[in-house]
């Protein structure tokens, strides 16, 4: 299925050691009943095996299937493969875009990170369908995340690339949004905003005011 600029309005990023002691099935069903677009399954650093994390990547890929809400996972391709994915995202240091082409099906989305002009026009010319850009903010939900890039880099990017779908993500709360739209974004990438939240309907509910 392509991926339209429509999909990434509101993009939630989330493994189960994001949810702290919350069922990450009921976050991921709260997160879409508050109005997400887009879904990242990102197991990462977890106390789940193998075989657990399929179990729940299955369980949160029915559930997005049922919503009509892309399901994508992030950096393995053979993990989405098994999940039978819509697509996967890519990191800079993960398999190259024309590698993953050659395994997974046409139909499969793929989403590439960057965060400077170069690396986004790679990964445009290589034929991803999405660029995420960032980080916007700095966050704590990533521990090896990079020094923030702000969202003037984005602007440049934009510029660069042109009408393609390029989503903000990096440190992103309901007080900065504004500031990753105005800077060109087709939509926000979020995982603390939602998943730390009290509620994190209502904190999906507020994150997509910016995306109408």
């Amino acid at each position: 299925m392509p991926i339209k600029a429509e999909d990434l309005r509101l993009y939630l990023v989330m493994g189960s050691q994001d949810c702290l002691d919350r069922d990450p099935v009921a976050m991921l069903q709260s997160a879409i009943s508050g109005g997400i677009t887009c879904f990242q399954f990102r197991e990462k650093h977890s106390a789940r095996n193998l075989r657990e994390t399929v179990e729940l990547g299955h369980s949160l890929r029915a559930l997005c299937r049922t919503h009509g809400i892309p399901f994508l996972v992030n950096d393995r391709v053979d993990l989405a493969l098994i999940l039978d994915a819509d697509g996967v995202h890519l990191g800079q240091d993960d398999l190259p875009v024309p590698e993953a082409k050659r395994i997974l099906p046409p139909s499969c989305v793929i989403g590439v990170s960057a965060r400077s002009i170069p690396e986004a026009r790679q990964a445009q010319q290589e034929g991803a369908d999405y660029i995420g850009i960032g980080p916007m903010f700095a966050t704590t939900s990533k521990p090896d995340a990079k020094q923030p890039i702000g969202p003037k880099a984005l602007t440049e990017i934009r510029q660069a690339l042109g009408d393609f779908p390029i989503v903000g993500i990096g440190g992103i709360t309901v007080d900065n949004m504004a500031a990753v739209r105005q800077a060109g974004a087709d939509g926000i990438a979020v995982i603390s905003a939602i998943t730390r939240a009290d509620s994190p309907k209502q904190a999906a509910q507020q994150l997509r005011q910016c995306y109408r």
